[in-house]
């Protein structure tokens, strides 16, 4: 029943319905466009439209009475009209209560939920964005799901095919030495397929792009005074809606359809799209933080409460908990992950704190989180990747028993063992070899379980780049103004000689060889492996261990630094080749005593405890192919006996070689040097 009309100055008449209580969010229907919000203990509701990003005020007010617009715990309407170009916010009466957990501010605009598009002032990067909150707009776009995606086709690799390219769409090709046309965003992301297809990489893992402000927390520079963003976006404000400071256009849905233009162009090259997604926290913080929309709606159901309902659990370091496996949240999650799958497109999803998603709503860890299983067995998410980060800031660790079916796993322990047997800590031969076959004592679980469990790196976003693992002996975050305080302490790292850059030749060259060294085992690894964006080639962060406000050339990528380290990038894209022709390397099952055998120096047993890390291995093909494995970690050479192969043993990768070259060595004796990996590779029937 039709209750009233208004008048909208740019889209003429738009009437005004009752509307239905599902779905929530924002939707075409046959007669209109429907509108349902979930508000529990709002006593009032309201929805602002405005005809532009940058109106001071909405051009109509749509005062949602109960009796007739709400249905249960959900509000809605029904608009008949052109909305086209439109933008909108919500307004929710209830009890400003906080002591009962009730947030309620009646003339704050609001984001809705589940919108799919946002826009407004205050999402860019940049340093014009203005950093007086009250300066800022934050709306909701009008928006519809239809795109051309030109038939194209998801390339569903399996998980034994992958390899990960992790990066950040802005600082991608942001650098001026990307010479991108649209540098920063979506599009930008697109003008580096060649190269992505050149590496070898089946997937791009992007950092976060649902919606986030980069002003959030409103940090100072330390020397400078000027404002420092939340440049890496794992503080979300609109989870359904890409980040449209990554878009070229101008338009409010913009970034929606470049995401998409995004999605659709690395298919047709055959890459997938993961998305690091944050369903832990918002940006809404403590109890002194910002209302951006969970807060004003219903802050008691979204959030995890302390017994008192005062004050927020914080188990995520950011100063709030969404109340993950609440219903409605749990419920609102499922439906995000359908939405980015079914109307964007995606691939897979890296959960950042994901065991935040096993807890209950009081705070405690669950033994069989339903919100985990949902999102495993839901019929629309059952195959797509899903990799926790099994673990979150307040204590919870379960990396190797993350609950539930079908997820992977960031593998902590990979990062840490490679990094320690390369920087020659004592004793750690046998768990090189552990991380080397899959890591069968994280993810074998009695004979059920698989190496493609483990996300193997050596580093990732949240640490140094692999240059400065190689670079420097402590963190160097000081520019992040919080007295180096911040960041990890423990990084495992080595400067081999000298803190920071040097012209000194050699220095320069065994940090060279122990970059190729980890980059080797990392792409002999069994499990699934994920390469750092621009560790190819010597991505450096100054030793800043925990860029997160560095929108600068400190975290973004230099393209020159790719043809001054050509060879490294040909280098990896080399053992990139070798892993995908030799799918014993990369195979979904742990290692058999008859694929396997152990070498130890000195035609000796491996000394797995020992305090040289020196270790080689025999792998046999299918067919009468086989590859030989050999690792010295100390500073010595050491000596290896091959032993005979079917056909002629040719070098594929020495670490200690200046460039690839090609080269046949004959079974016997073998000198290896110190802090050096060769690869050997005999194929077909010897002569």
């Amino acid at each position: 029943m039709l209750r009233y009309s208004l008048d909208a100055s740019k889209n003429g008449t738009v009437r005004i319905g009752r509307g239905e209580p599902l779905p929530l969010g924002l939707h075409d229907c046959h007669d209109g466009t429907n509108l349902a919000v979930f508000s529990r203990h709002a006593t009032q509701m309201a929805l602002l439209l405005y005809e532009s990003v940058d109106a001071p005020a909405p051009c109509m007010k749509v005062d949602l009475e109960p009796d007739h617009h709400r249905t249960g715990d959900v509000w809605h309407v029904r608009l008949h009209g052109d909305l086209r170009g439109m933008l909108y916010a919500l307004q929710a009466e209830g009890p400003g209560e906080p002591d009962r957990g009730h947030r309620f501010q009646p003339d704050r605009p609001l984001l809705e939920p589940y919108a799919a598009s946002v826009a407004g002032t205050g999402w860019s990067l940049s340093t014009t964005s203005p950093s007086d909150p009250a300066a800022r707009t934050h709306r909701c776009a009008v928006t519809d799901h239809w795109f051309d995606w030109q038939d194209e086709v998801r390339p569903r690799h399996s998980w034994s095919e992958t390899i990960i390219y992790e990066t950040h769409v802005r600082g991608l090709t942001v650098h001026p030495s990307s010479e991108a046309v649209h540098p920063g965003q979506f599009l930008g992301v697109v003008e580096k397929i060649p190269y992505f297809k050149r590496l070898g990489a089946t997937a791009v893992e992007l950092m976060p792009v649902q919606a986030f402000d980069p002003d959030a927390r409103r940090r100072r520079d330390p020397l400078t005074g000027a404002a420092m963003p939340d440049y890496w976006g794992y503080d979300p404000v609109a989870l359904f809606a890409p980040m449209p400071g990554y878009a070229a256009g101008s338009s409010p849905n913009a970034a929606v359809t470049e995401f998409k233009t995004m999605v659709r162009e690395l298919h047709k090259a055959g890459i997938e799209v993961i998305l690091d997604v944050v369903f832990n926290h918002t940006a809404e913080g403590g109890e002194t933080g910002q209302t951006y929309s969970f807060r004003g709606l219903d802050n008691a159901i979204y959030y995890i409460l302390s017994p008192d309902r005062s004050r927020y659990l914080d188990f995520t370091g950011c100063g709030n908990t969404l109340n993950c496996n609440h219903p409605v949240v749990r419920s609102m999650i499922i439906d995000c992950l359908r939405h980015w799958v079914v109307h964007m497109h995606v691939d897979g999803f890296r959960f950042d704190l994901a065991s935040i998603l096993g807890r209950d709503t009081d705070g405690r860890i669950l033994a069989n989180p339903p919100l985990l299983e949902q999102i495993a067995e839901d019929p629309l998410l059952r195959d797509v990747k899903l990799i926790a980060e099994a673990w979150d800031s307040a204590g919870a660790f379960q990396v190797g028993r993350f609950p539930g079916t079908g997820w992977a796993e960031w593998n902590c322990h990979y990062r840490d063992d490679i990094r320690r047997f390369w920087r020659g800590d004592p004793g750690m031969a046998g768990r090189f070899a552990t991380r080397l076959c899959g890591s069968a004592d994280l993810y074998q679980q009695g004979g059920n379980g698989s190496p493609i469990k483990s996300i193997n790196f050596v580093t990732c976003h949240d640490g140094f780049t692999l240059n400065d693992l190689v670079s420097y002996a402590t963190k160097h975050n000081e520019a992040n103004g919080e007295d180096n305080q911040d960041g990890m302490s423990e990084n495992y790292s080595d400067n081999n000689g000298v803190e920071g850059p040097t012209e000194d030749p050699g220095v320069e060259a065994m940090r060279l060889r122990q970059i190729r060294n980890m980059l080797a085992s990392l792409l002999l690894s069994r499990g699934v492996p994920m390469l750092l964006g621009g560790d190819e080639f010597r991505r450096t962060q100054g030793g800043n261990n925990n860029a997160y406000c560095q929108d600068n050339e400190t975290s973004w990528h230099d393209w020159t630094r790719a043809d001054r380290h050509k060879d490294l990038v040909g280098f990896v894209s080399d053992l990139i080749a070798l892993r995908k022709a030799h799918p014993v390397l990369s195979a979904d099952r742990f290692y058999t005593p008859g694929e396997i055998a152990w070498l130890g120096p000195n035609d000796g047993p491996v000394n797995w405890d020992g305090p040289d890390n020196q270790v080689g291995c025999i792998v046999r093909e299918n067919g009468s192919g086989a590859l030989c494995l050999l690792f010295n970690a100390a500073r010595a050479p050491c000596r290896f006996v091959i032993p005979p192969a079917p056909a002629i043993w040719q070098v594929a990768v020495d670490t200690a070689a200046p460039a690839a070259k090609a080269s046949a060595v004959a079974s016997g004796e073998l000198m290896l040097e110190g802090r050096t990996t060769m690869v050997l590779v005999s194929s077909g029937v010897a002569s």
